[in-house]
């Protein structure tokens, strides 16, 4: 990081680089060029640098108040629109203590306090009442990012409003006040850049990016035939697969199919973060999960893949790069490819900041297995994760069936189902009751799990598939509530 910020500085100001005074408190002209910047190429503010390359620093009992000021600003939405999630980094140069922003390119328009403002050399120009300006600004968007292109004639009726209503109590669990609360459907769209307008047809409506986050299948597939997350386990079927997830649902639903994979064939071992245990199997799939769905090339025919191998785990996905070969993990400066999508998974909790997921795939690959993922950014972008042998299940003792029916953080959704099927219960009603609307995901990584475990038993054993077919909790899951009773 301090090598890169004395780049920056060697550089000087110009239309990607920004310096400004800050002994204090910020200045207001830094809203100005954050969104000048997010408008055309991205760059790096530095705070607590003059304009001459002099650094001064910060007042060390200000930095904490400077970097609170400036994440509740941009996270205002009456401020900047639409609202930004942007790191804020303390380094110290010449022991003197500044701030550094990077400022990514942003997929949308963006305004501050309802002005446009663009890049040009080093200044930040004002081009609301230019209305060509304007036009080229919102045209150069429309075309950089595949996710912002139009589908006038996909209603709402073509998205599944049982979606859109997860991801509103999602973000309300992020954050109680969350501004999606009090928003209709359309209103969320429009809110989250999932509905937009083409400046040069004049067509508006719902865009590529709403349908993979909200649409039904049908919708999804109509409009990008090719879309789907092949998930593989390859360990002994080397040739094929020793099994399968074919995942062409919307995004929200392929996060947690991913996720759910991942936990049915990788092992989870003790680890504490302090005094808490944490997944730390979990931490990395999370962040394996949102890479695969977030930094997608959608209109690529490419498949993502995650593929879960005796030596190491291996991701790819089609990529429209930045760069070329191996990224330095060190020196790595985050690139949105799909940033509405992006910001979408921000809100809801499934991703941090940007740039934020490497950092924490580092961390915790380290934990996990000794050793360093490899992110190669080619039009294929990949992830590679060695594992060692300790990793393989069979070589890591685990909570048994016998303890647990699954040792995940979705012990409390199991014990939910444990508590409502002590009266007798269809597979419908048990998924109503869950809030997961995929059954095949449901039958698979849930209702089957419980069953072979012991948990669960059905009501017709010899008729499993009975259109009658009900579900009840057994001894051995009635004497696991017991155990886990508060």
């Amino acid at each position: 990081m301090i090598a890169r910020i004395k780049k920056i500085l060697q550089m000087g100001e110009g239309i990607s680089v920004e310096f400004k005074s800050c002994k204090d408190q910020l200045p207001q002209s830094i809203y100005e060029t954050v969104c000048s910047f997010l408008n055309r190429n991205g760059g790096d503010i530095l705070l607590g640098v003059k304009d001459n390359k002099e650094i001064e620093g910060i007042s060390q009992d200000r930095i904490e108040q400077i970097k609170k000021d400036f994440i509740s600003t941009i996270n205002n939405p009456n401020v900047m629109s639409p609202p930004v999630y942007l790191l804020i980094n303390q380094v110290e140069i010449d022991n003197k203590p500044i701030l550094h922003i990077y400022v990514p390119v942003g997929s949308q328009v963006q305004k501050y306090k309802n002005r446009i403002y663009d890049r040009n050399e080093d200044g930040d120009l004002d081009i609301t009442d230019n209305h060509t300006l304007v036009t080229q600004l919102y045209l150069k968007k429309q075309l950089s990012y595949s996710e912002n292109k139009i589908y006038p004639y996909c209603k709402l009726d073509d998205l599944d409003e049982h979606l859109i209503n997860k991801a509103r109590n999602l973000a309300v669990n992020q954050n109680p006040s969350h501004p999606w609360k009090e928003l209709d459907n359309l209103e969320l769209l429009k809110s989250a850049k999932l509905y937009s307008k083409n400046y040069q047809t004049n067509e508006e409506g719902i865009t590529l990016a709403g349908i993979l986050l909200f649409g039904k299948e049908k919708t999804i597939l109509s409009v990008v035939p090719h879309y789907k997350t092949d998930l593989i386990l390859r360990r002994e079927n080397l040739d094929r697969y020793d099994d399968r997830d074919d995942v062409r649902v919307n995004l929200i639903d392929s996060f947690e199919r991913i996720i759910a994979f991942g936990e049915k064939h990788l092992p989870d071992p003790f680890y504490l973060e302090g005094t808490q245990r944490i997944s730390v199997r979990n931490k990395i799939l999370r962040e394996i999960a949102s890479n695969i769905l977030m930094h997608r090339e959608f209109t690529s025919a490419f498949p993502a893949k995650f593929i879960i191998e005796k030596n190491q785990i291996r991701t790819e996905n089609a990529n429209k790069p930045y760069g070329h070969g191996k990224i330095n993990l060190k020196d790595f400066s985050p690139y949105p490819k799909n940033p509405t999508i992006a910001r979408v998974f921000k809100e809801i909790g499934f991703a941090d900041e940007l740039g934020s997921g490497v950092r924490n795939l580092t961390k915790y690959v380290k934990i996990y297995s000794n050793s360093t993922p490899e992110l190669i950014e080619e039009d294929i972008f990949k992830i590679i994760i060695p594992l060692t042998p300790q990793d393989t299940p069979q070589d890591t003792p685990q909570v048994t069936p016998q303890d647990t029916p699954q040792d995940t953080p979705h012990d409390t959704r199991d014990i939910k189902i444990l508590i409502f099927c002590q009266t007798e219960k269809s597979r419908e009603e048990i998924q109503n009751r869950i809030s997961v609307k995929d059954r095949e995901y449901f039958r698979k990584f849930i209702l089957s799990p419980l069953i072979e475990n012991g948990f669960l038993e059905l009501t017709i054993p010899d008729k499993p598939t009975s259109k009658n077919q009900k579900y009840k909790t057994t001894k051995k899951g009635l004497d696991y509530l017991k155990k886990h009773k508060k």
